[in-house]
C-alpha cells in the first residue's frame, strides 16, 4: 500500500519514520498550501531551546502546493545556515554532512518552495540511506482504499506523535535543557551521523 505525503521542509522523525517504513510514498504537490504548517518550516534544538525556521514565501492567489514562491528578497538562508551552525556545530556528524547541504542553501537558486523541499529532502534521504520510492504527484491526491493519507501527519498534536514521545538519542544541549522530540530530521543526522536510520524503525 501507498503512502500519500505532503512536501515538507526538512520534515521531522514521524515524516522520516513513515517514509523508512514505506515501499513507496506518493508526494502531493497539488494539494492546498496551509500556513502555518511544516510545508515551509522545520524546528531544531537550539542553545536557547526549539527554533523554528521558516522559509518566507511570496503572497499571491495561488495556493498549490507547486506553485508556491520562496521569497528570495530576504535573507532566510543565511539565517537558517547561521542557525544550523550554531546549533550543531558541536555534534559529531555536522562537519561530515555540512558540504551536502550547504551547497543546497547557497550553490543553487530555487524559485518555487518545492523544488527547495524536494533537494533537502533526496539530500536526506541519501544520507539516511532511504531507497524508498519517492513519486511526484501529477494532480490532487484523492482519498482511496489504496492509498494511506498522512498529509496532515506533521502537526504536533498528531497522535502518531505519541510513540516518538520515547524515542532518544544524544542532543547537543541535553545537559541543559530536557529532551526534545521529534524535531526536523537534521538533529537526528547530525547528532546519530549514519545510525540515525535505526531510530526510524517501527
Amino acid at each position: 500500500m501507498s503512502l500519500v505525503l505532503s512536501s515538507v521542509y526538512a520534515g521531522n522523525l514521524v515524516y522520516y519514520s513513515l517514509i523508512a517504513n514505506s515501499n513507496k510514498i506518493i508526494l502531493d504537490v497539488y494539494e492546498n498550501f496551509n500556513k502555518q504548517s511544516f510545508r515551509n518550516r522545520c524546528v531544531i534544538a537550539s542553545p536557547n531551546g526549539p527554533l523554528k525556521l521558516i522559509i518566507p514565501i511570496v503572497r499571491s492567489s495561488k495556493n498549490i502546493v507547486k506553485d508556491v514562491k520562496i521569497d528570495n528578497t530576504q535573507n532566510w538562508k543565511k539565517i537558517h545556515w547561521k542557525s544550523l551552525e550554531t546549533s550543531y556545530r558541536s555534534s559529531p556528524y555536522f562537519e561530515f554532512y555540512e558540504d551536502e547541504f550547504y551547497s543546497l542553501y547557497f550553490k543553487n537558486k530555487n524559485d518555487f518552495l518545492f523544488d527547495f523541499n524536494n533537494k533537502i529532502n533526496l539530500s536526506i534521504l541519501k544520507c539516511l540511506g532511504i531507497e524508498t520510492e519517492i513519486i511526484i504527484s501529477s494532480s490532487y491526491v484523492e482519498k482511496d482504499l489504496e492509498i494511506e493519507d498522512f498529509r496532515n501527519i506533521i502537526p504536533s498534536k498528531s497522535k502518531v506523535l505519541e510513540k516518538f514521545k520515547e524515542i532518544k538519542y544524544n542532543q547537543v544541549f541535553q545537559e541543559k535543557q530536557s529532551f526534545l522530540p521529534n524535531l526536523s530530521i537534521l538533529d537526528l543526522l547530525f547528532n546519530e551521523g549514519p545510525l540515525a536510520k535505526q531510530f526510524l524503525a517501527h
